[in-house]
């Protein structure tokens, strides 16, 4: 597949950064962004509303409905890089909560679902270029994209991360059931027949375990320039 757009994609597990590094390339070049797990996110949430159960074949079908149907919309923020409406309803922050989270890795392993969503992701490639975040972007949806990257950090850098990330909002959370649910998340997208979670063969793997934000960007902003791409 060619694009007369050109994409950089950016894979990895969830919590290794990947979301805010995309956010900041989009930014850094005025490029669109995709944030692909927002999407699977919202089959989540709308699922859960619903009360579906992804073990029942009346709700799996219900669900593809819901995915083929998004009523989604991306608005530009420039505190948060991007919200997210859904029918209207801004739900950055609901489809961030951990028991969506989960619901999107147990939906997202379903096959009808992925095929469901292959087409809308496609359809957000424009010029200037597209950023596109998520767990198959290089591997399944942009197999031919400009520059692919793998971001990820080790289970337990990334169960610290989300453990801080509570905190600092005051909520409670077990620091040890964090990290069980993040093996447990990572094994089982790595597993899922439909797309599993792995680095496509040409991308380059950035590691951000003990990296700030700025650092894993420079190594990013060094393989880009190497494109001829401009950063503001």
């Amino acid at each position: 597949m060619s694009t007369a757009a050109p994409v950089i994609t950016l894979d990895g597990p969830g919590g290794a950064g990947k979301g805010t590094l995309a956010s900041e390339l989009a930014r850094g070049l005025g490029w669109w962004l995709l944030d692909s797990g927002a999407l699977y996110r919202l089959v989540g949430l709308s699922a859960l509303r619903e009360g579906l159960d992804p073990d029942r074949a009346e709700d799996r079908e219900r669900a593809v409905a819901i995915a083929q149907a998004l009523p989604v919309h991306f608005v530009p923020d420039k505190g948060a890089g991007q919200r997210v409406e859904l029918a209207g309803e801004d739900v950055t922050d609901a489809i961030r909560a951990d028991a969506v989270s989960e619901a999107a890795s147990r939906w997202a392993a379903l096959p009808p679902i992925r095929e469901a969503l292959l087409s809308r992701q496609r359809d957000f490639v424009a010029l200037p270029g597209l950023i596109a975040d998520g767990r198959d972007m290089g591997t399944v949806i942009f197999p031919d994209a400009d520059l692919k990257l793998y971001i990820t950090a080790s289970a337990e850098e990334r169960a610290r991360r989300r453990y801080a990330q509570l905190s600092e909002k005051g909520v409670a959370a077990n620091l040890e059931w964090i990290y069980r649910e993040i093996v447990e998340r990572d094994e089982r997208d790595a597993s899922r027949d439909a797309a599993p979670l792995k680095p496509a063969v040409d991308a380059h793997v950035i590691d951000t375990t003990g990296d700030d934000v700025a650092a894993s960007l420079d190594k990013i902003h060094n393989l880009v320039a190497a494109k001829g791409w401009r950063i503001n």
